[in-house]
């Protein structure tokens, strides 16, 4: 691993919480909270990677990139990777790392984990989980589920087997919470977003079982928790009152 580039997918069609990535967090727009913390992970250059000139704006504001990308992308995935084009066409950056637009309160030690996954050559992406503790994220089918086996001499890390939104494994024994942020190899990458939509991708609405489907790998660190995910007007006023009292 030499030169990492942190990219923020951010776009404006949420439909819980309009204009979801300039929602006012205690002054700051929430894309901008999201962009301070990756830049406090300290791996390389940040860039938000948006189809809106707003968020590009707040972010150039704040001091930082942003570049515009295709309105009509199906994922973050797919945006990061034409964002990567523009910001590094000639290839010097060999990890990406995909946080997403909107979790304000991210620790920035949660990229660095992701990212020292790709430590072993034989993994392609790297993701994080935390285990369950609340009785209803175990049933709940927007909590998505890990199903991983534990890496030899790797403390904490496991080798992703399947993900899924139903209750898995079986019996007893923890369930993990997957967290959507992804260290990729740049080929990874590359080649993840030139495939097409894979059968059980399609039918459990997740993206990253295409990388399982078509024989890449994918490393899991397990983390203490999971970050704060603003979809809600409830979850903003969670944001605001935890950057009130632990501001970066």
């Amino acid at each position: 691993m030499t030169r990492p580039i942190i990219l923020i997918p951010a776009r404006m069609a949420a439909q819980r919480l309009p204009d979801k990535p300039l929602a006012d967090i205690n002054g700051v727009p929430m894309i901008v909270h999201v962009w301070r913390r990756a830049l406090a992970a300290d791996l390389g250059p940040v860039v938000v990677a948006t189809d809106s000139p707003k968020i590009a704006a707040v972010i150039a504001a704040a001091g930082g990139r942003a570049v515009l990308t295709r309105a009509d992308h199906a994922s973050g995935s797919d945006r990061i990777r034409e964002a990567l084009t523009i910001v590094d066409p000639v290839a010097s950056h060999d990890i990406i790392i995909n946080v997403q637009g909107d979790l304000p309160t991210l620790d920035p030690a949660l990229p660095r984990r992701a990212a020292d996954l790709l430590g072993n050559a034989a993994t392609d992406i790297g993701t994080l989980a935390a285990i369950i503790t609340r009785a209803e994220e175990r049933t709940a089918s927007h909590v998505v589920k890990a199903v991983a086996t534990p890496l030899t001499n790797s403390p904490n890390c496991l080798q992703a087997l399947y993900f899924t939104r139903s209750t898995a494994p079986w019996g007893e024994g923890p369930l993990l919470h997957h967290i959507g942020l992804y260290a990729y190899r740049r080929e990874a990458l590359l080649r993840f977003c030139a495939l097409p939509p894979s059968p059980l991708e399609q039918r459990e609405k997740l993206e990253q079982l295409r990388a399982l489907e078509n024989g890449m790998r994918i490393d899991i660190a397990i983390v203490d928790a999971v970050p704060l995910g603003v979809d809600t007007p409830e979850d903003l006023d969670r944001a605001r009152a935890i950057l009130a009292s632990a501001p970066l």
